[in-house]
């Protein structure tokens, strides 16, 4: 029999026994993957989990996203790329948690690994997006801000088209929780960490949501350059501000950037003292951060 015969036999007999055939999966744009070969190095399954208090994590190995329980609903903090969302959701599932329950999502930075995901997280929540002033366009756009040292090999990724700019040191109240922004530039101008209070019977800390503070960029761009000077002095200016600030907890967008792979494997293994209460790693993940951009500015200068 020919194959187009048979193929056609078939489709005929799903009919004749009051069958539809399936339909092919819908293409969701917002959904649709970016660079998916290279962000298979970030998103390594991990299971959700809490980490202190109203602090959890329900994103993957390579990349963090936060959420953070109230008692008038959930906090998201960044959204990983599209090809991650539907991930991200069970993850919250799993927890005990809706996705609907969702009512603000917080953004680090515009940059696709870490806003790739929010527009269709946001439409699937109704949550409202809180962002920087300044990233606030790169967000509207889907792509970065112009002067960006990455945005020669950046992704674009979907528009976040519902947005609300806030100041640095502005406070966003749900329920019984208060979260600070922190303008913390230089990875890119717009960056934004957060910050709260959460205990554990009597014993409370301050949790940090940290935005990346790696001074890496496209080839080409030098940080020693007089016109990047600006650029320069954004990093100089959030590394004494992440040093300075109440920091009991430390989370960062990407957590090999502050010990958090090691953190999260020794909690659970139930480890007894909690291995992400350390007040000093604010101040450390600067420290590293000021010596990694030293390190870059002294081999400029040097012609390499």
């Amino acid at each position: 029999m020919k194959p187009a015969l048979a193929l056609a036999i078939s489709f005929a007999a799903i009919l004749c026994a009051g069958i539809a055939p399936a339909a092919p999966p819908e293409d969701d744009p917002l959904l649709r993957p970016i660079v998916p070969d290279y962000a298979k190095r970030w998103l390594g399954h991990e299971e959700p989990v809490r980490l202190f208090g109203n602090a959890y994590l329900v994103g993957f190995a390579g990349l963090n996203v936060g959420l953070i329980r109230t008692s008038a609903g959930l906090v998201l903090i960044d959204g990983a790329v599209p090809q991650a969302v539907t991930q991200v959701e069970a993850n919250i599932r799993e927890l005990g948690f809706s996705i609907k329950q969702v009512k603000y999502i917080l953004s680090t930075e515009p940059h696709y690994d870490h806003s790739g995901g929010i527009a269709a997280l946001a439409r699937d929540s109704g949550a409202t997006v809180l962002a920087g002033a300044t990233a606030v366009a790169a967000l509207r756009q889907g792509g970065a801000e112009p002067d960006d040292p990455q945005a020669a090999f950046l992704e674009r990724y979907p528009a976040v088209p519902k947005l609300r700019a806030v100041r640095d040191g502005e406070t966003i109240r749900l329920g019984d929780t208060v979260i600070t922004a922190h303008a913390t530039p230089g990875h890119t101008a717009g960056s934004m960490s957060w910050s709260w209070r959460t205990c554990e019977g009597k014993r409370c800390a301050t949790a940090v949501f940290a935005s990346s503070l790696n001074p890496i960029s496209a080839d080409g761009y030098r940080f020693s350059d007089p016109a990047n000077r600006g650029r320069v002095a954004m990093f100089r200016a959030t590394f004494a501000k992440v040093r300075a600030m109440p920091c009991d907890l430390l989370v960062t967008a990407h957590p090999d950037q502050s010990g958090g792979v090691e953190k999260l494997a020794a909690l659970r293994k139930g480890q007894r003292a909690n291995p992400f209460l350390a007040p000093g790693a604010c101040r450390a993940y600067a420290d590293k951060h000021e010596a990694l951009l030293d390190a870059r500015l002294v081999k400029e200068l040097a012609g390499k």
